[in-house]
Protein backbone atom coordinates (compact mmCIF):
# COMPACT_ATOMS: atom_id res chain seq x y z
CA UNK A 1 0.00 0.00 0.00
CA UNK A 2 1.18 3.14 -0.96
CA UNK A 3 1.73 6.09 1.94
CA UNK A 4 -0.89 8.11 0.39
CA UNK A 5 -3.39 5.73 0.33
CA UNK A 6 -2.17 4.21 3.63
CA UNK A 7 -2.97 7.54 5.21
CA UNK A 8 -6.50 7.99 3.21
CA UNK A 9 -7.76 4.35 4.48
CA UNK A 10 -6.85 5.55 8.12
CA UNK A 11 -9.10 7.62 11.05
CA UNK A 12 -6.36 9.82 12.13
CA UNK A 13 -7.20 12.38 15.00
CA UNK A 14 -5.36 15.58 14.48
CA UNK A 15 -2.86 14.60 16.86
CA UNK A 16 -1.53 11.85 14.45
CA UNK A 17 -2.49 13.87 11.51
CA UNK A 18 0.12 16.86 12.56
CA UNK A 19 2.62 14.06 13.73
CA UNK A 20 2.47 11.75 10.15
CA UNK A 21 1.59 14.98 7.83
CA UNK A 22 2.53 17.99 9.99
CA UNK A 23 5.97 19.75 9.48
CA UNK A 24 7.87 17.02 8.63
CA UNK A 25 6.15 17.17 5.30
CA UNK A 26 9.05 20.18 4.97
CA UNK A 27 12.05 19.45 5.51
CA UNK A 28 12.68 22.32 8.51
CA UNK A 29 9.28 20.55 9.61
CA UNK A 30 7.50 21.35 13.01
CA UNK A 31 8.05 18.24 14.37
CA UNK A 32 12.09 18.52 14.73
CA UNK A 33 11.48 22.10 16.14
CA UNK A 34 8.68 21.07 18.59
CA UNK A 35 10.82 18.29 19.56
CA UNK A 36 13.42 20.79 20.02
CA UNK A 37 11.54 23.13 21.96
CA UNK A 38 9.71 20.95 24.56
CA UNK A 39 13.33 18.88 25.27
CA UNK A 40 15.05 22.64 25.65
CA UNK A 41 12.15 23.17 28.35
CA UNK A 42 12.91 19.80 30.09
CA UNK A 43 16.33 19.80 30.24
CA UNK A 44 16.43 23.28 31.76
CA UNK A 45 13.36 21.60 34.27
CA UNK A 46 11.11 24.23 33.02
CA UNK A 47 7.61 24.67 31.73
CA UNK A 48 7.64 25.89 28.27
CA UNK A 49 7.54 29.77 28.00
CA UNK A 50 4.17 30.65 26.66
CA UNK A 51 6.14 32.41 23.48
CA UNK A 52 7.45 28.91 22.68
CA UNK A 53 3.74 27.34 22.38
CA UNK A 54 2.49 27.51 18.81
CA UNK A 55 0.26 24.09 19.11
CA UNK A 56 -2.55 24.07 21.51
CA UNK A 57 -6.06 22.32 22.43
CA UNK A 58 -5.86 20.27 18.11
CA UNK A 59 -4.68 24.10 16.92
CA UNK A 60 -2.10 26.03 15.48
CA UNK A 61 -2.39 29.34 17.61
CA UNK A 62 0.24 32.44 17.46
CA UNK A 63 2.31 32.44 20.81
CA UNK A 64 2.58 36.09 22.05
CA UNK A 65 6.24 37.53 22.49
CA UNK A 66 8.55 38.04 25.62
CA UNK A 67 9.50 41.41 24.81
CA UNK A 68 7.38 44.79 23.30
CA UNK A 69 7.05 45.43 19.56
CA UNK A 70 10.00 48.34 20.33
CA UNK A 71 12.15 46.11 22.48
CA UNK A 72 14.53 45.36 19.79
CA UNK A 73 14.84 49.18 18.97
CA UNK A 74 17.37 50.28 17.10
CA UNK A 75 18.06 47.15 15.44
CA UNK A 76 14.44 46.45 14.20
CA UNK A 77 11.96 48.90 14.66
CA UNK A 78 7.94 48.63 16.41
CA UNK A 79 6.39 48.93 13.59
CA UNK A 80 8.14 46.45 11.68
CA UNK A 81 7.44 44.12 14.47
CA UNK A 82 3.97 44.46 15.12
CA UNK A 83 3.05 44.28 11.15
CA UNK A 84 5.08 41.04 11.23
CA UNK A 85 3.88 39.12 14.17
CA UNK A 86 0.67 40.33 14.44
CA UNK A 87 -0.32 39.90 10.81
CA UNK A 88 2.32 38.50 8.43
CA UNK A 89 2.99 35.27 11.33
CA UNK A 90 -0.79 35.24 12.18
CA UNK A 91 -1.54 34.15 8.26
CA UNK A 92 0.39 31.21 8.28
CA UNK A 93 -1.03 30.15 11.47
CA UNK A 94 -4.69 30.74 9.88
CA UNK A 95 -2.83 28.60 6.73
CA UNK A 96 -1.80 25.51 8.65
CA UNK A 97 -4.87 25.22 10.51
CA UNK A 98 -7.37 25.18 7.11
CA UNK A 99 -4.67 22.76 5.59
CA UNK A 100 -5.50 20.50 8.93
CA UNK A 101 -8.88 21.08 8.44
CA UNK A 102 -9.04 19.96 4.77
CA UNK A 103 -6.37 17.07 5.66
CA UNK A 104 -8.59 16.06 8.42
CA UNK A 105 -11.86 15.86 6.03
CA UNK A 106 -9.95 13.97 3.48
CA UNK A 107 -8.69 11.19 6.10
CA UNK A 108 -12.26 11.03 7.66
CA UNK A 109 -13.77 10.71 3.74
CA UNK A 110 -15.61 13.64 3.54
CA UNK A 111 -12.71 15.59 1.74
CA UNK A 112 -11.49 15.03 -1.92
CA UNK A 113 -8.50 12.65 -2.03
CA UNK A 114 -7.25 14.43 -5.28
CA UNK A 115 -6.64 17.35 -3.42
CA UNK A 116 -4.18 15.52 -1.27
CA UNK A 117 -1.12 16.81 -2.73
CA UNK A 118 -2.26 20.53 -2.51
CA UNK A 119 -3.31 20.34 0.91
CA UNK A 120 -0.09 18.93 2.00
CA UNK A 121 1.74 21.07 0.37
CA UNK A 122 0.09 23.30 2.11
CA UNK A 123 0.90 22.46 5.31
CA UNK A 124 4.27 22.02 4.56
CA UNK A 125 4.46 26.16 3.55
CA UNK A 126 2.41 27.39 6.03
CA UNK A 127 3.18 25.22 9.02
CA UNK A 128 7.09 25.84 8.64
CA UNK A 129 6.41 29.48 8.48
CA UNK A 130 4.47 29.40 11.63
CA UNK A 131 7.23 26.98 13.35
CA UNK A 132 10.20 29.27 11.63
CA UNK A 133 8.20 32.42 13.56
CA UNK A 134 8.22 30.85 16.68
CA UNK A 135 11.85 30.13 16.35
CA UNK A 136 12.34 33.90 15.05
CA UNK A 137 10.73 35.70 18.29
CA UNK A 138 12.56 33.23 20.18
CA UNK A 139 16.06 33.59 18.95
CA UNK A 140 16.17 37.38 19.80
CA UNK A 141 15.96 39.17 23.05
CA UNK A 142 16.66 42.93 23.83
CA UNK A 143 20.11 43.59 24.69
CA UNK A 144 21.47 40.22 22.70
CA UNK A 145 24.28 39.45 20.23
CA UNK A 146 28.17 39.06 21.37
CA UNK A 147 28.77 35.28 20.87
CA UNK A 148 27.50 32.11 22.55
CA UNK A 149 29.92 30.48 25.37
CA UNK A 150 30.06 27.10 26.62
CA UNK A 151 29.26 23.72 24.47
CA UNK A 152 27.37 25.70 21.87
CA UNK A 153 30.57 28.00 21.55
CA UNK A 154 32.93 24.92 21.44
CA UNK A 155 30.56 23.35 18.21
CA UNK A 156 30.59 26.42 16.61
CA UNK A 157 34.80 25.82 16.71
CA UNK A 158 34.71 22.51 15.75
CA UNK A 159 32.26 22.89 12.92
CA UNK A 160 33.06 26.34 11.32
CA UNK A 161 36.64 26.67 12.48
CA UNK A 162 35.35 29.98 14.46
CA UNK A 163 32.40 32.19 15.97
CA UNK A 164 34.04 34.56 13.13
CA UNK A 165 33.96 32.06 10.38
CA UNK A 166 30.40 31.06 11.53
CA UNK A 167 29.38 34.19 11.09
CA UNK A 168 30.66 35.50 7.80
CA UNK A 169 28.85 31.87 6.43
CA UNK A 170 25.60 32.51 8.23
CA UNK A 171 25.61 36.49 6.87
CA UNK A 172 26.54 35.12 3.39
CA UNK A 173 23.74 32.45 3.04
CA UNK A 174 20.99 34.98 4.61
CA UNK A 175 21.81 37.91 2.49
CA UNK A 176 22.06 35.53 -0.67
CA UNK A 177 19.21 33.61 -0.20
CA UNK A 178 16.75 33.80 -3.48
CA UNK A 179 13.99 35.93 -3.23
CA UNK A 180 12.34 35.05 -0.26
CA UNK A 181 13.05 32.95 2.58
CA UNK A 182 15.22 32.39 5.96
CA UNK A 183 18.83 32.02 7.16
CA UNK A 184 19.26 28.82 9.55
CA UNK A 185 22.08 27.33 11.78
CA UNK A 186 20.96 23.83 12.33
CA UNK A 187 22.06 20.57 14.21
CA UNK A 188 22.94 17.94 11.54
CA UNK A 189 22.15 14.64 13.72
CA UNK A 190 24.06 12.11 11.23
CA UNK A 191 27.11 14.16 11.07
CA UNK A 192 26.75 15.64 14.72
CA UNK A 193 27.66 18.73 13.43
CA UNK A 194 25.84 22.38 12.78
CA UNK A 195 25.58 23.56 9.41
CA UNK A 196 24.16 26.77 7.64
CA UNK A 197 21.61 26.72 5.17
CA UNK A 198 19.27 28.42 3.64
CA UNK A 199 15.75 27.72 3.17
CA UNK A 200 13.53 29.36 -0.13
CA UNK A 201 10.49 30.34 0.45
CA UNK A 202 10.23 28.20 4.52
CA UNK A 203 10.53 24.79 3.15
CA UNK A 204 12.70 24.46 0.06
CA UNK A 205 16.37 23.34 -0.54
CA UNK A 206 17.09 22.50 2.91
CA UNK A 207 18.19 19.18 4.41
CA UNK A 208 15.61 16.16 6.09
CA UNK A 209 16.04 16.01 9.71
CA UNK A 210 18.42 19.25 10.58
CA UNK A 211 16.90 20.88 13.83
CA UNK A 212 16.84 24.12 13.17
CA UNK A 213 18.62 26.17 16.35
CA UNK A 214 18.84 29.83 14.86
CA UNK A 215 16.69 31.55 12.01
CA UNK A 216 16.91 34.60 10.57
CA UNK A 217 13.46 35.73 8.57
CA UNK A 218 15.04 37.62 5.45
CA UNK A 219 11.71 37.86 3.42
CA UNK A 220 11.32 41.33 2.98
CA UNK A 221 8.33 42.13 5.44
CA UNK A 222 10.83 41.78 8.26
CA UNK A 223 12.84 44.94 7.21
CA UNK A 224 11.74 46.58 4.21
CA UNK A 225 10.23 49.93 6.35
CA UNK A 226 13.82 50.55 7.90
CA UNK A 227 16.26 49.00 5.80
CA UNK A 228 14.44 49.14 2.36
CA UNK A 229 16.17 46.81 0.03
CA UNK A 230 19.56 46.59 2.18
CA UNK A 231 18.92 43.37 3.34
CA UNK A 232 22.96 43.11 4.30
CA UNK A 233 22.42 45.55 6.76
CA UNK A 234 19.59 43.69 7.98
CA UNK A 235 21.20 40.71 8.53
CA UNK A 236 24.19 42.96 10.35
CA UNK A 237 21.71 44.72 12.50
CA UNK A 238 20.00 41.04 13.63
CA UNK A 239 22.95 39.75 14.92
CA UNK A 240 23.08 42.17 17.49
CA UNK A 241 19.73 40.94 19.06
CA UNK A 242 20.37 37.37 18.93
CA UNK A 243 19.81 35.22 22.15
CA UNK A 244 22.50 32.63 22.36
CA UNK A 245 21.14 31.57 25.37
CA UNK A 246 18.41 30.28 23.86
CA UNK A 247 20.08 29.00 21.26
CA UNK A 248 22.41 26.98 23.21
CA UNK A 249 19.57 25.43 25.09
CA UNK A 250 18.40 24.14 21.51
CA UNK A 251 21.70 22.77 20.59
CA UNK A 252 21.76 20.69 24.02
CA UNK A 253 18.20 19.49 23.35
CA UNK A 254 19.22 18.44 19.53
CA UNK A 255 22.13 16.82 19.94
CA UNK A 256 20.70 14.82 23.42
Amino acid sequence: MSDTNEFLAQKLPRRDLVKKLGLGAAALGAAPFIASTAAAADHGRREPRESEIGFKDGKFVLPPLDYAYDALEPYIDAQTMELHHSIHHNGYVNGANNALEKLDAIASGDGDPGLVKHWTRELAFHGSGHSLHVLFWNNMKPGGGGEPTGELAEAVDESFGSFGNFARLFKAASGAVEASGWGILGYEPLSGRLVVLQAEKHHDITVHGVVPLLAIDVWEHAYYLRYQNRRGDYVDAFMNVVDWDDVARRYTAAKG
